[in-house]
């Protein structure tokens, strides 16, 4: 450990720049230039470095070695050539450098890949594009790579190149600059400068491609992730609509209106289904079902999910209000986003045993609207779907940062103990999903608890488990 590379490991902010600092130590496979200098061919690279007078194939004559197969001046700049690449390959500032120089100056180009023309139609945009990268927005970088990885789009990042064909690039400029190379027509100057083209093009510029199309898809999933978290957290807060008595209509054409009517408290009332769409076409009769429904159970709110058929099916809720005039009956339609999640899960099989699958749709589409939260949380922050490009993301950071979203949500509005299910308590500071089903089954056994305290007579819950989750119930 020198006092410089002390220096430089200290300096490190990010785990690329130690990566690159760790670079030339690494064990690695036996490689070329691990092999030229076994040959003995180093000697041969610090010579034409340091002296570009020398004639490289006439010098190179006094480094052959038959017994390591250098047996010509070709073989032995071969390996003197492979050891300048590596060198130049694990200069930690110059890596550095080039990668923020191609992040700065780069743009990311795509095209179609041969053949792909017809399979591809949905990335039509992208099949001559180029934009800068360090510029590109989120949702276009997703796109670009999601095409990438079902092989239609090929992807290059390279900065704009002279007009001149015959010109040097940029970064083999940049190189020559750092390794004391120059074109100044000496013997070996022409040879050196070839083998800071073999670098970046064989090299460097793989690599700093790949790092960089990493770094952007990572800058591109903390943007995505956030456009979700915003908009999950919009769904979560929306106002509730109260303890009113709610209709749910899951629309359907060919399978049907599901409905469910709940109480005050969100208690499931009466389901049915109903056919006023094709094929079937029962207007009239779906109409006096719904009508008996309202009047029986003195219905305030209609939910109407916002999928297939939602349009018809406001239609058919706007016919009922004109039916019944007298009640105090209004429409909304409501977000049924991961109500058929909810449906087929195991919480809405627990508290709908005897209930078909297809019905416990309308039932969360009715609850969602008197109190989004409460309902939301049954369901996986994922299968919410409100988010760009959610299946291209990092599954495990999503999956971390809307879980974060629900229990900053549960515990910015609070819980009241004894309304709130289980689902809801095991979102709550302090609180999991064992805790949260304790409290359910004392207040089923004991009835609603009359202040915070009696939760200590909880099973499991603890003085500890008190302090961190009394301040978010009601």
């Amino acid at each position: 450990l020198t006092p410089e590379l002390e220096r430089d490991i200290e300096a490190a902010v990010d785990k690329v720049t130690l990566e690159d600092i760790y670079a030339p130590f690494k064990q690695k496979r036996r490689t070329k230039a691990q092999i030229a200098r076994e040959a003995g061919l180093e000697a041969l690279t610090d010579a034409l470095l340091a002296d570009p007078t020398h004639e490289p194939d006439r010098y190179a004559e006094q480094f052959l070695n038959s017994d390591a197969g250098i047996t010509d001046a070709k073989a032995a700049l071969d390996g003197a050539r492979a050891i300048l690449v590596e060198r130049i390959g694990e200069d930690a500032k110059l890596v550095g450098n080039l990668r923020e120089w191609l992040w700065q100056a780069g743009k990311l180009s795509s095209r179609v890949a041969k053949g792909k023309d017809a399979a591809g139609a949905k990335f039509s945009d992208y099949f001559a594009f180029s934009q800068d990268i360090r510029q590109m927005p989120s949702h276009r970088a997703l796109a670009l790579l999601r095409g990438r990885n079902e092989d239609i789009l090929d992807l290059a990042l390279d900065v704009e190149l002279p007009e001149d064909p015959k010109a040097l690039h940029p970064a083999v400029l940049k190189i020559m600059v750092a390794s004391g190379i120059a074109d100044q027509g000496r013997a070996a100057d022409a040879w050196l400068i070839d083998s800071a083209k073999v670098a970046w093009k064989a090299r460097l510029h793989p690599s700093l491609t790949t790092g960089l199309l990493t770094r952007l898809k990572e800058a591109a999933d903390t943007a995505a992730i956030d456009v979700f978290k915003s908009n999950l957290q919009d769904l979560l807060l929306a106002a509730p609509a109260g303890a009113r008595t709610t209709m749910g209509l899951d629309p359907g054409i060919r399978t049907g209106v599901k409905v469910a009517v709940v109480d005050k408290t969100g208690k499931l009332l009466d389901t049915a289904t109903i056919y006023p769409h094709e094929p079937r076409n029962d207007w009239s009769g779906s109409l006096s079902k719904l009508a008996a429904l309202c009047i029986r159970y003195d219905v305030e709110l209609v939910a109407i999910g916002n999928g297939t058929a939602s349009r018809e099916t406001d239609k058919l809720a706007g016919d009922l209000l004109k039916q019944l005039t007298g009640n105090k009956l209004t429409k909304i339609m409501v977000s049924e986003a991961g109500a058929s999640i909810y449906s087929a899960s195991q919480i809405a099989a627990d508290e709908f045993p005897d209930l078909d699958v297809s019905l416990r749709g309308a039932v969360s589409i009715a609850r969602r609207l008197q109190d989004p939260l409460a309902e939301l949380v049954k369901i996986e922050p994922k299968a919410i779907g409100v988010g760009q490009y959610q299946h291209d993301v990092n599954q495990n950071r999503l999956q971390k940062s809307l879980d974060a979203v629900v229990e900053d949500c549960v515990n910015h509005v609070g819980v009241d103990l004894n309304t709130a299910s289980e689902a809801l308590l095991g979102r709550v500071a302090g609180l999991g999903a064992t805790l949260a089903r304790n409290i359910v089954a004392h207040r089923d056994q004991n009835g609603p608890f009359g202040h915070r305290k009696q939760l200590l007579k909880v099973s499991r819950l603890g003085p500890k488990a008190f302090e961190q989750c009394a301040g978010f119930l009601r």
